[in-house]
């Protein structure tokens, strides 16, 4: 395949309605897709929303097997397989709760087993008083002792260390780290390359994210490697990407670059919102407001100053880490990305047209149906689990599918995220990459060796500007792709800016010079029965694309976006399926979507 490159050159390798266009390169690494973030019953808050299912059944419906749900039902994947998964149960209380009904456990029978587990039938208010005073006795009881949370932990490295099979199937020992100060999120998932340590580090031993990273620091020391996954970071105040550190102090390159060691990516979606940008910090991206949670840390509404979403997503942390580089020579916020799930019932659901929730699993509790005691929306108050999404995937490229192997693509930040289907993306990016690539038989192959590819940082070169090469394929379980994006920020004279640049476009269709923007594919969806169009959108994507407003003396970070033609939510499903109307309160389509990690651009020392 021979590319004939310009400034902004469109190849749309594709037709709509043809099946999965194979990658015709050899590239040296694979796309696989996994899930980063899932509960079982050794995680107090699912236990306490009767999930009874351990990490070998997480594993089990991970590899395709089905699983009982709390509801009673059973869940399964309906299409492949995942290729990785982690199994990320709370440190805080890990094992306390599912030990105190086991039968010949350390805690079995306990004196604090019913002030430690809820009574049935209890309000949602009732449950968070409940969880409230729980967090203040519990950590001094003996039934959360430290040989209670190290016999939960040694289970799940059993279980993991089980399930791992060597280039099938990557079992990754992991956990989550869950300080909440004030409710606000300043959640790590801790993933481990290999070899797990004696116990995880939780918030009873701190609530800072530093001393977790300090703790990460000697276990590498001693031959262990892990990292921390920010999550939720919507839901953080501004607390996940601050100017100072978090007990105020400013931050310095010592603290920035053992941020950057500690933790290579950040996850950009999952169930409990999408954590790329917020209209308000994004107001000329029509895209910002996807799976956006409206009841803001549990507020009544979403209508939160602008301040209040500051150092709360990735793009704006992006934009931060610019100025910090151009500070103190050290940028704390380099992050690439991944998404997952969050589910709290040992599986996560991906699809759309099979949303699965907790407990109870109906529309009704979910807030896409409203009820028998209704005939009508009218007056219908929405609940904040109906704006949750059905959550994400991870995506790295791979040299093989070992824990290794997946471990070591996102600590090179060659990796990516999807809200659910498996969109393949590549991003490369280079100085004299187009002229590379217009001779090129391999696109990819040519790509790694004349540029660098997703999660790298560009160094300032004489010769112009630098082009990437953008790639994406569609998941032919899911829907067929309309537009590929490159979404720029950089630093002018202290001041951060962004800008979406709409680079190749479906059907033949091409980004307007002045709007930056493809035009309508026409793709529509059918409410009536979630029927979609199926001669518009595109199999593959591919351009090579140069930055039309590049300066060399700016600092900026580059990253595609991959979207969908619209299709069905997930509450549109529901309401489908019950035959109501959905919920006018609720966005009746999205757009599915797929985001790469950075290419960061620094320029020549004599140009800062």
């Amino acid at each position: 395949m021979k590319l004939n490159t310009a400034s902004i050159l469109a190849i749309v390798l594709a037709t709509p309605t043809g099946a999965l266009a194979e990658d015709s390169s050899t590239p040296d690494r694979q796309a696989l897709f996994g899930d980063l973030h899932i509960h079982t019953m050794y995680s107090h808050d699912a236990f306490m929303g009767s999930v009874r299912t351990t990490p070998d059944q997480a594993y089990e419906f991970a590899k395709g097997a089905p699983i009982p749900h709390p509801s009673g039902e059973n869940i399964r994947i309906s299409g492949a397989p995942l290729d990785f998964l982690a199994v990320t149960d709370h440190a805080y209380f890990l094992g306390v709760h599912a030990f105190l009904i086991e039968r010949g456990s350390l805690t079995y029978g306990h004196p604090d087993t019913d002030r430690t587990l809820p009574p049935e039938g209890m309000s949602r208010s009732e449950f968070f008083a409940f969880m409230r005073e729980l967090r203040n006795f519990l950590p001094d009881s003996t039934a959360s002792r430290p040989e209670v949370i190290a016999t939960a932990w040694q289970r799940i490295v059993d279980a993991a260390n089980r399930h791992d099979d060597p280039g099938n199937f990557t079992a990754l020992i992991a956990y989550e780290y869950t300080p909440s100060p004030g409710s606000r999120h300043l959640h790590r998932n801790v993933i481990f390359r290999g070899q797990a340590p004696e116990r995880p580090f939780s918030m009873r031993d701190s609530p800072d994210p530093a001393d977790l990273w300090a703790w990460l620091d000697e276990q590498r020391a001693a031959g262990i490697e892990g990292m921390g996954i920010p999550h939720n970071m919507n839901q953080s105040d501004g607390l996940a990407f601050m100017d100072t550190t978090w007990q105020g102090e400013p931050i310095d390159a010592e603290f920035a670059e053992m941020r950057m060691r500690n933790e290579a990516v950040a996850e950009v979606t999952q169930l409990k919102g999408t954590s790329e940008t917020h209209p308000s910090l994004s107001p000329n991206d029509e895209w910002a407001g996807f799976e956006i949670v409206r009841y803001y840390l549990d507020r009544v509404n979403n209508t939160i100053p602008v301040a209040a979403f500051k150092g709360s997503y990735l793009r704006d942390a992006l934009k931060t880490g610019l100025e910090f580089e151009a500070r103190i020579g050290v940028n704390p916020y380099q992050l690439g990305v991944v998404a997952a799930s969050d589910s709290h019932v040992s599986a996560g659901s991906f699809e759309e047209d099979r949303h699965f929730s907790g407990r109870s699993n109906t529309p009704q509790s979910r807030g896409s149906a409203y009820g028998p005691d209704r005939d009508s929306w009218e007056g219908f108050w929405t609940p904040r689990e109906a704006t949750h999404g059905t959550g994400g995937l991870a995506g790295v490229w791979a040299d093989e599918n070992t824990r290794a192997a997946v471990y070591d693509a996102m600590r090179r930040r060659e990796s990516f995220g999807t809200s659910g289907p498996r969109i393949r993306v590549r991003f490369f990016g280079g100085f004299g990459l187009a002229t590379a690539l217009e001779a090129a038989t391999d696109p990819v192959a040519t790509a790694y060796a004349a540029g660098v590819p997703m999660g790298s940082v560009l160094s300032a070169d004489a010769g112009g500007a630098p082009s990437f090469l953008v790639q994406a394929m569609r998941d032919p379980a899911s829907g067929w792709l309309q537009r590929a994006q490159v979404v720029k920020g950089w630093l002018d004279d202290g001041t951060t800016h962004e800008q979406v640049f709409d680079v190749v476009c479906s059907d033949g269709l091409s980004p307007d010079p002045q709007t930056r923007r493809c035009g309508d594919n026409g793709a529509q969806v059918n409410l009536a029965d979630c029927s979609v169009s199926r001669d518009k959108g595109a199999t593959q994507l591919q351009t090579v694309w140069t930055d039309p407003d590049f300066d060399a003396s700016q600092r900026a970070f580059y990253y595609a976006r991959v979207l969908e033609n619209p299709s069905c939510r997930w509450s549109t499903w529901d309401a489908l399926q019950l035959g109501i109307p959905p919920n006018p309160d609720l966005p009746a389509t999205i757009q599915e979507r797929a985001w790469s990690s950075s290419i960061w651009y620094s320029p020549a020392a004599s140009d800062n």
